[in-house]
């Protein structure tokens, strides 16, 4: 985890008259968030929410209150029916009567939630100023509720929670569902939830395009590091070598940071994950063959299991005689983990080989990876296109960073 120099920008500006707009919007958004929450309880959706409710249930089939608001704003807010559109667009297309240009941005808008970790920055008249945690960005948050839903908020407090965007041309939001307060003294447990969430879901980088940004420029500075060390973006080795490249590259890089920040980072390491964790491979990896480690110019630094079986048999298809090597490639086919590179990268490796390897496996002896191989990878993994591609390397803001170094 990296440790951003400098503060993004903010998302504050001046009001400039837009105050009596946006606070006849937040009135209007008690009532039509009430006619949403209503649509998407309604029969025609009950199958999925249900499902919804049960998997956010624990152990016993108990949720309570507060659970079970935060799974059916999400559901109003963020499910998409089968034909793409969200749950919020079905709702808008069949209102009637119609609602007018500002109710209709402003719901549309809600598809564009933020979950997040913020800091009270400032108690101000009816609204709250939050700083977001997770992309260093401030808010100001209104509730539909008046200022009395917001009075137990204190500057310095944290808080847990979801906001909407009030209309896409003001900079207020509004909150949604529950906000889950925490006191000043919690600064511990907040700051080490909200790296470990920010390290395990870089999409919360999303808004802050600056710091989106800076983290690219550091996975690209740290894959150049790795390639420098291991001779190569993708190297192929016994599970025991790999783990001692991989605690060999991450010393480095703590090195590095420390260099860079003056020493901060010794504290920053501290927080997280030792050397000796960030080199530990799963079970499953130590337990094979070879492990394959991939250095993707977007995808980041990946792992893969039995890699060495996969070259082989793209450097010499005659091995496709032993089923085991097709079953290996079939579930790198069908496991949503594997990413489509570490494919890309064997046919790459070895193109002359691809065409009789997949023929093989798809018993389709016209099968040709430069025609068909692409769509291949889109039936099959679905999950991995679509999406906006993120840096695997977080970078967490100056005020985050100082609440870790100081959590001891």
């Amino acid at each position: 985890m990296q440790h951003a120099r400098s503060l993004a920008t903010s998302t504050l500006t001046p009001d400039s008259g837009a105050a009596p707009s946006v606070r006849h919007l937040v009135e209007r958004s008690g009532d039509l968030k009430g006619e949403l929450v209503a649509f998407a309880q309604s029969p025609r959706f009950a199958r999925r929410l249900e499902a919804q409710l049960d998997d956010a249930a624990d152990d016993g089939g108990l949720l309570d209150e507060s659970g079970v608001v935060a799974v059916i704003d999400r559901f109003a807010l963020e499910h998409r029916l089968a034909d793409g559109r969200s749950l919020i667009e079905h709702f808008v297309a069949q209102r009637k009567p119609p609602l007018d240009g500002d109710e209709r941005a402003m719901l549309l808008g809600w598809c564009e939630a933020v979950e997040a970790v913020f800091e009270v920055d400032r108690v101000d008249g009816d609204c709250v100023v939050l700083h977001n945690l997770f992309d260093d960005l401030f808010y100001r948050v209104y509730s539909n509720m008046g200022q009395r839903a917001l009075r137990q908020v204190r500057q310095k407090m944290f808080v847990i929670g979801r906001i909407v965007p009030v209309h896409p041309a003001t900079d207020a939001w509004l909150v949604s569902g529950h906000l889950v307060l925490y006191p000043k003294s919690a600064a511990r447990q907040i700051a080490q939830l909200a790296a470990e969430t920010l390290a395990a879901h870089p999409q919360l980088l999303r808004r802050n395009r600056e710091k989106l940004e800076y983290a690219w420029q550091m996975q690209a500075e740290d894959r150049a590091a790795f390639i420098e060390l291991a001779g190569d973006d993708l190297v192929i080795l016994p599970p025991k070598e790999a783990q001692q490249l991989l605690r060999e590259h991450h010393r480095r890089r703590h090195e590095r940071a420390r260099a860079t920040d003056g020493g901060k980072a010794e504290g920053d390491a501290a927080t997280g994950p030792g050397l000796e964790e960030l080199s530990r491979l799963p079970q499953e990896l130590q337990d094979a063959e070879t492990t394959g480690l991939l250095y993707d110019e977007t995808e980041g630094l990946s792992y893969y299991a039995d890699y060495g079986r996969l070259d082989a048999l793209f450097a010499d298809p005659f091995l496709a005689r032993d089923r085991s090597y097709l079953t290996l490639l079939r579930e790198y086919l069908n496991d949503d983990s594997v990413h489509p590179v570490a494919i890309r990268r064997l046919v790459q490796r070895h193109p002359e080989g691809a065409d009789a390897v997949f023929r093989a496996l798809m018993r389709k002896p016209s099968f040709s990876w430069e025609r068909d191989g692409e769509s291949l990878l889109r039936r099959r993994k679905k999950a991995h296109y679509g999406r906006e591609p993120l840096p695997s390397i977080t970078v967490v803001g100056d005020r985050l960073a100082e609440l870790l170094r100081t959590r001891r």
